[in-house]
Order: structure tokens, then sequence, then C-alpha cells
């Protein structure tokens, strides 16, 4: 679901590309005509500004922004120009890659985002970059985090809302014998049951491990797993019961105390815009009374601040 306040009948791609040419003509670029442009056109219409563009000058639009734009600016409105499965094909490739290494980063977009959405990232990571993401993921991460990953991105998982009630109860008393009850952590039933049930499920499993041992799913997993196999199954596991609420707690944690992961509040924000941002914004104000606007500006600044806000549109 697009989130963005786009014009109802925006200009064309081609006087798009015009304005565009003519914000880096001359000396210095025209920031803000850029910023004006692009952050308030979807998808198809940024595909079609850098079709447009190129054929009019010969040149890649995003190579001259990277000429024109820099640091943090240039970072979101780059990963801004891909559409959503490109960019997130994109976070986990730079997150897997030695030279750069953000598993956190891979893992929250791997963890996060439904199959459907997982089947067309692999498909956009392979064209792109010509490996298997499964390839990627095998030789860049280790232990129960590679199983979880290489699991969750080649297991079909259900997308309904229907609950297999009985599986559910199974499937908590498996997680039980699994860790708390046992000496030691059975993780290739954690793997199983995290990477083959339903949003739906495991939201169902959640509930009833509550109902049936007093205590949360969530406590379970932080006492009995560590590390990036731990931060892979909290975040299967939060998604599951309310994807805005762990992109609201992500982005609270990237602006909480001193300086600004900005890395982390570029990649949510920027990801989530055409998905969910209405309903993160919704949650970070019911959790923390503050608006994320209000949030955003308060840790930002110049131009940098002016694009993120664009994308989150209203105050609300």
């Amino acid at each position: 679901m697009s989130t963005l306040n786009f014009p109802p009948v925006p200009t064309s791609p081609r006087d798009d590309a015009v304005q565009l040419y003519r914000a880096f003509k001359g000396l210095g670029c025209d920031t803000a005509a850029v910023i004006n442009i692009l952050a308030h056109r979807d998808a198809t219409h940024r595909s079609l500004i850098q079709h447009e563009y190129r054929t009019m000058y010969s040149e890649d639009l995003l190579k001259r922004l990277v000429s024109e734009l820099h640091g943090k600016l240039e970072t979101a409105v780059l990963l801004w120009m891909h559409d959503p499965a490109g960019r997130d094909a994109i976070v986990i490739r730079q997150g897997l890659l030695p030279d750069v290494t953000n598993l956190d980063a891979a893992t929250e977009v791997i963890c996060s985002r439904t199959p459907s959405q997982i089947q067309t990232i692999k498909q956009i990571y392979q064209s792109k970059f010509g490996v298997f993401l499964e390839q990627d993921i095998e030789r860049h991460t280790s232990g129960d985090h590679k199983k979880l990953l290489l699991a969750y991105v080649s297991t079909p998982r259900y997308e309904g809302f229907e609950v297999d009630r009985e599986m559910a109860l199974k499937d908590v008393k498996d997680l039980y014998k699994a860790g708390e009850k046992r000496w030691g952590t059975d993780e290739k039933t954690f793997i199983r049951i995290f990477s083959e049930r339903s949003r739906a499920q495991l939201a169902a499993i959640s509930a009833a491990y509550r109902d049936m041992y007093g205590s949360s799913l969530k406590k379970a997993v932080k006492r009995e797993t560590s590390g990036k196999f731990e931060d892979g199954l909290l975040t299967i596991l939060r998604c599951s019961e309310n994807p805005a609420k762990y992109f609201a707690k992500v982005l609270r944690k990237a602006m909480k105390g001193l300086g600004t992961d900005d890395t982390t509040l570029i990649r949510v924000i920027v990801t989530r815009t055409e998905i969910d941002m209405q309903y993160i914004k919704s949650e970070y104000l019911r959790k923390y009374k503050k608006t994320l606007n209000d949030a955003v500006h308060s840790e930002t600044s110049g131009h940098y601040r002016t694009f993120l806000l664009a994308l989150l549109g209203p105050n609300c």
C-alpha cells in the first residue's frame, strides 16, 4: 500500500526529467528542486523518469545523482530511486558483502518480508548481482543464523489469515520442549517452526505459548538463543504479530540516545514508505507519544531532513 502524498495528476516523467536536468545545470545543484520532484513520485513514475532522462540526455540519472548529491542525502535518494523489491535486494546484498557487512540490515529485511515479497527479491537479486541470494547467505553468514535465513528464503509459506489451532498447540509444546524445558536448546525446532509457519499461525503460536506457560515466546527466544540467530527469530515473531510496531521500535532505537543511526533511519523510512508507513507512524505515536515526523525533524538537518520528511508525508 502506497502512503505517499503524490499529486493526483503528477507532471509527466518527461517534464520531470527536464526539470531535473535544469536543476543540475550551472554552478551547484538545485537540491531543493531535485527533492521536490523525486520525493513525491511513486516507483513506476521514478522508473519512467530514469528512462526519459537517459533517452533525452544520454546519461544515467543515478550516476548524475551520485555526482550532484552527497552524504546521507545521496544515500537516501539513491536507495529511493529503486522499486521496493530492488531496494530490498540492494540492502541485503550490501549487508552480506564482506567489505560492508551489515548483517543486522540483511537479517531485518529478509525476516520481515512476506513469502511473495521474498520470491520477487530473489528474482531481482539474481538478475542484478548474477548470484542466487541463497549462495550469498551461504557464503557470508554462519551457524544457526545461516540455517534460519536459508530456511526462511526457501520455504513457501501460507499468506492468509486462517489458523490451525491444533497445529499451533503442538508447535507450542515442541518449542517449549526445544527450549525452556531442557538443558541447552534444540535450535532445529525453532528454525523449522519459525520458517515454515505463516504469520497468522506464528501469532497464534505466540498467544497460545503465553496461555499455556504463563510467559511470552519472545522471552523464551531471548533466553534460549543469542546473537544474529536471536535477532532473526525475534524479527520473524514480531512481524508476525505487528510489522508496523516492529518498525516503529527499530526507528525509535535508531534515534534514541546520543547520535543517530542514520543507516537504519534511511533504510526503514525509504523501504517502508511505499509499503506501510502510515501504520508505522500511528504505532510510533501510540507507543512513544511523539510523532515520527517530529522525532526525525529533531534528529536530522538540511536537505537530508527535508527529503525524509517529504517521504513521511503530513505530520500526524
